[in-house]
């Protein structure tokens, strides 16, 4: 790892390290000693050539202003490529989730869903998709504010004009398939599905809302078969009247599944969950894209009015 940094940065150490760079804690010392978290990307793959993620990163968090989307602070050139510097955040939601002791109380969970959905209606606002919302990618400062991070797969997208989607053989964009963790990947990225648009950051936001509610996740496959066995086991069958064109998708027919009827979420959730909470995870967590609620519809759900907020 190259530690080199400009002198107002003063280097703590490491704290982390994925796919797409090493993140290290440091003390901004021209603004009044702040800690930052620091992330190294490469500029270069293993293979020579620019990375597309590094670069769909820095253009995504440099045109973001969102309380509850993580800044981008200052960058800086390095010898291995870019250093991107962000607040220092203590905590992700996936540390909070794994704290036994201190489990989330049902008023913080109302918090931390309100917030990761107007990121993300701030975002598609912006018509970006994140494409890898879950708990270890939402951040939570000292403030106990939760903001959404790790843009190394955001895309922009687009939507087709009504007069395009009139035009005989009109193809909307493609995007790979190959995004989200498995746990929260929406069905029909894991049945091949490479037009698609941010209902799958919905979907992946209901598992994450679900995932708070039940302590456990929603659906925890080992592979994308028996993610997709699970998901059609909780749901049911997927049927072309409640989603058409699901039989066409890429990878539909590759693999059959036992006919399901699908389970009620009453049985999934313990039974202290409310009909509101149900009735935000159905509203997210449901087969066909175009029927999942938008972050801005979701918002404006029973779940979050005064008076169930008033109830904890």
């Amino acid at each position: 790892m190259d530690d080199y940094m400009p002198p107002r940065y003063q280097l703590l150490g490491r704290i982390g390290e994925g796919v797409h760079g090493v993140v290290v804690k440091a003390r901004d010392l021209q603004c009044d000693d702040r800690m930052v978290a620091i992330k190294k990307l490469s500029l270069r793959t293993k293979f020579g050539l620019v990375s597309l993620n590094t670069v769909r990163e820095i253009r995504a968090l440099q045109h973001c202003r969102c309380d509850n989307v993580l800044e981008l602070l200052d960058m800086y050139p390095d010898l291995a490529g870019l250093s991107l510097v962000f607040e220092y955040m203590p905590h992700t939601l996936h540390s909070k989730l794994k704290d036994e002791e201190n489990p989330l109380s049902r008023a913080t969970v109302r918090r931390y869903t309100a917030m990761l959905l107007k990121g993300l209606a701030y975002l598609h606002g912006l018509r970006l998709m994140h494409r890898d919302i879950k708990p270890a990618n939402l951040l939570i400062d000292r403030r106990d504010v939760l903001k959404i991070a790790d843009f190394g797969l955001a895309r922009i997208f687009t939507e087709p004009s009504q007069a395009q989607q009139q035009q005989p053989g009109h193809r909307s964009k493609v995007y790979s398939p190959q995004v989200a963790t498995r746990w929260y990947r929406a069905p029909e990225i894991l049945w091949g599905c490479q037009r698609y648009g941010p209902a799958i950051d919905l979907w992946a936001a209901g598992a994450v809302f679900a995932e708070m509610l039940r302590g456990v996740p929603l659906f925890a496959g080992a592979t994308d078969i028996e993610q997709l066995a699970l998901v059609v086991r909780t749901l049911g069958t997927p049927n072309a009247k409640d989603w058409p064109g699901v039989r066409s998708l890429p990878d539909y027919d590759k693999i059959r599944f036992p006919n399901s009827r699908g389970e009620r979420w009453e049985d999934i959730f313990p039974s202290c969950t409310t009909r509101d909470e149900i009735g935000l995870v159905d509203g997210l967590v449901r087969y066909n894209p175009a029927k999942r609620l938008t972050a801005d519809e979701a918002l404006l759900q029973p779940y979050f009015s005064d008076a169930a907020a008033s109830e904890n």
